[in-house]
């Protein structure tokens, strides 16, 4: 049985290239060829020894994933569909910018944590990806857009952020290897400033990342207190504000950036008043019980889908919004919505999962029986 060589970091591909009698730097000059230039044909390593070209593709293959669709936005984003067997698909997003390319990427078929204004949580959760997963969609991406925008030997995807569909966290075993291939410069050799990780708040998990391959952390806060964040974003319950903010406080030193960026979905009478915005500007800013976090707020409109039962902000409140925030000093943003054309935009995102955790029947169930007459 081969290997799949997009599963190895460059640690990982040298102890490989070791167990086939190979010196190290045979490893790295693969993972050139596989990174820098896209190659997935042992043939065309012309720098390679003949014998290891000729033993490799009995022992390994660089196999990336089937493509089941792709869809183009008007704004020039772009959307695909992929295939990880067993009736599952994870979906990969490119935004494009005038000064930067972004690929968001996801790290779970499906999800488990199931935040309510999310698409993704509604479908339940199937599996992790594996690391050779994960790089896929990158890889691929990187050199399709390379032909598809005639920038041939020019990269064209500059940030990642794993904001696809799965809480990265719950993945760290997979998601570590793939964040030191994207970072390694024999690789992707992005900064760790244009690599975010975004989760929902898993406490230890963060503590790792932080240990182990600290990048630009985003956190989906979305609520100013517990009873709220509690109904949003079920993890709550177990990792409240008050330890996440100190998770963050405790990442910061390894950060590359000075500041966590905490994402709010702006959610039309639920998390959008007044009050909330002052309660969320007391709560970073430690006057709410909680330790002061230096961040940056990214306010991220809505976008709806059916089953969620709630409603995009309106652009007025939004602004209204983000001024307590700036006017208490708090750098603020307002998301720009991309590819929402194509369901590609914040929290739209899909794909197919066979769910194993029957969160579906669960909520339909849930319905059925808020449904029925009371006796």
């Amino acid at each position: 049985m081969t290997v799949n060589l997009l599963d190895f970091d460059l640690e990982g591909l040298a102890a490989f290239c070791e167990q086939l009698g190979e010196k190290r730097f045979r490893a790295t000059q693969l993972f050139r060829w596989i990174h820098h230039k896209g190659a997935s044909d042992f043939a065309q390593m012309t720098d390679l020894a003949r014998s290891l070209r000729e033993k490799l593709p009995a022992a390994a293959r660089i196999t990336g994933l089937p493509v089941l669709s792709r869809q183009d936005s008007a704004d020039g984003t772009i959307k695909w569909l992929f295939d990880v067997g067993d009736g599952n698909a994870v979906e990969t997003v490119f935004i494009p910018e005038d000064d930067r390319g972004t690929l968001c990427v996801s790290s779970q078929a499906g999800c488990a944590v199931g935040c309510r204004f999310c698409s993704t949580g509604h479908q339940g959760f199937s599996r992790n990806l594996t690391t050779g997963e994960i790089l896929a969609q990158l890889w691929q991406a990187e050199f399709f857009l390379r032909q598809h925008l005639n920038r041939p030997g020019e990269r064209v995807i500059t940030n990642v952020v794993m904001m696809g569909m799965g809480e990265p966290l719950q993945n760290i075993h997979a998601l570590i290897p793939a964040l030191k291939v994207m970072l390694d410069d024999h690789a992707y050799g992005l900064s760790r400033r244009r690599v975010t990780v975004s989760t929902s708040g898993v406490v230890p998990m963060i503590d790792r990342l932080a240990e182990e391959c600290p990048v630009a952390l985003a956190v989906s806060l979305h609520a100013p207190n517990d009873a709220l964040r509690d109904d949003l974003v079920p993890l709550n319950r177990k990792y409240p504000i008050a330890e996440l903010l100190d998770a963050c406080l405790r990442y910061l030193p390894a950060a590359p950036r000075d500041f966590i960026t905490f994402e709010y979905c702006m959610l039309d009478g639920v998390n959008d008043s007044d009050a909330q915005a002052h309660a969320l500007a007391d709560l970073v800013q430690g006057r709410a019980g909680a330790a002061a976090v230096p961040c940056k707020l990214n306010l991220i409109p809505f976008n709806p889908f059916p089953a969620s039962g709630l409603k995009r902000s309106p652009a007025a409140r939004v602004q209204a919004f983000a001024a307590i925030l700036q006017d208490a000093g708090i750098v603020t943003t307002i998301r720009k919505t991309r590819g929402d054309d194509i369901d590609a935009a914040c929290g739209q995102l899909a794909g197919e999962v066979q769910d194993r955790t029957r969160v579906h029947a669960r909520r339909v169930a849930i319905a059925v029986r808020a449904a029925e007459p009371q006796a």
